[in-house]
């Protein structure tokens, strides 16, 4: 199922802050971060990383793949709406037709 506009990651980590009353400050140095980066971060601006995602999951709980997957989810919603497929053509039939390599079919 195709999620319709998937919220970006810093929209959650900006709401669990509010309700913690934890400023972007005090976010940034559990982090281990500048607050530009924070502020980046919180605003949409840069995108979650392995290395973020990490930091995030330790910070704030869950796992590193919950936030890798917000970022996904996020990035995926903006691509599928914005990158232009119309001079793309597909090769129908492609990996369903070729033939698997193994060691005991040369």
């Amino acid at each position: 199922m195709k999620m319709y506009n998937p919220p970006y990651p810093g929209k959650l980590i900006s709401e669990t802050l509010e309700a913690l009353g934890i400023g972007i400050r005090e976010f940034a140095r559990a982090l281990n971060i500048a607050p530009s980066t924070a502020h980046r971060i919180l605003n949409g601006i840069s995108v979650i990383t392995p290395e973020m995602a990490v930091k995030l999951a330790v910070v704030l709980g869950s796992s590193p793949k919950f936030w890798l997957n917000l970022q996904d989810n996020y990035s995926l919603f903006l691509a599928e709406k914005n990158v232009d497929v119309t001079g793309l053509n597909r090769l129908i039939g492609f990996l369903h037709t070729t033939p698997l390599r193994t060691s005991d079919n040369p």
